[in-house]
């Protein structure tokens, strides 16, 4: 037998219906985004409606919750942008602080790439000027003048002429080696006196007579200028003076005019 419902009212749904429902719906609302903003309105227009609202309890409780899973939302989206501007801006800094080093860095290299430059150029510049005054000649006596020429005849010689010239020097006068060389005699030298012979390096010899003092030992390397006694009148001579004498040998008889020998390598007198 059949059995048909009755016409009139109709019943509500069951409980679990309506909770299905109302969970289908939220879920439908929340994937949309817009259970906030439709649910919570619709309710405020049906005060009547109590009963249906005490029994819609899941329905009020989702509402509420979407608020705050949207309020939440916001905040993890503003939080994420937060450590987003602060990566960006980390990253910022840390260009910026690699090009600073990066610029520093090459400044310094300019600068020491300039100092070594400029300290290579002083060594060239104290080389040359070493070299040239190791090349550089000087009279034997400074400021003095020759009293006696070259080849000058007397009985006072030997040879009968003069061998060397004599520079005009009190006794105890500074005597300095006219150009760089080594020492090859250093004593005493007969008719000479104390004398010192220095072989010079272009192979020529000078050599220095009558001296009251030797301050040089044979082997010793001198340079142009540099002390090696002093004037007196030790040996054959009438007074004190400095004989000066340019050689092309060691041994006397090798003699060259001294005057042209010192013009020759740049001296003036």
């Amino acid at each position: 037998m059949a059995f048909t419902r009755a016409t009139g009212k109709h019943r509500r749904p069951s409980r679990a219906a309506r909770v299905g429902a109302n969970v289908a719906g939220i879920a439908t609302l929340t994937a949309a985004g817009v259970v906030a903003g439709v649910a919570a309105p619709a309710f405020a227009a049906s005060p009547a409606d109590d009963a249906q609202r005490h029994e819609d309890t899941g329905l009020t409780q989702a509402v509420v919750l979407s608020d705050h899973v949207a309020d939440s939302v916001g905040e993890q989206a503003q939080m994420q942008q937060g450590s987003a501007d602060q990566a960006a801006a980390r990253h910022q800094a840390e260009a910026e602080a690699t090009q600073q080093a990066a610029l520093v860095k090459k400044r310094a290299d300019e600068a020491k790439r300039k100092a070594e430059a400029e300290r290579a150029e002083q060594e060239r510049a104290a080389r040359e000027a070493e070299r040239k005054r190791l090349n550089a000649f000087v009279l034997p006596i400074a400021g003095s003048f020759v009293s006696t020429t070259y080849k000058a005849t007397s009985g006072l010689w030997s040879s009968g002429s003069h061998t060397g010239v004599d520079f005009h020097a009190a006794e105890g006068t500074t005597v300095q080696a006219v150009g760089a060389g080594t020492v090859v005699e250093a004593g005493w030298g007969g008719a000479y006196g104390n004398n010192i012979v220095i072989q010079h390096n272009d192979g020529t010899y000078t050599q220095y007579g009558h001296l009251s003092s030797i301050s040089v030992a044979v082997g010793q390397v001198v340079t142009p200028g540099q002390q090696i006694g002093l004037s007196g009148s030790t040996g054959n001579v009438t007074g004190p003076h400095l004989h000066f004498e340019a050689r092309t040998a060691p041994t006397y008889g090798s003699d060259i005019d001294p005057v042209a020998y010192l013009r020759a390598h740049g001296v003036d007198l």
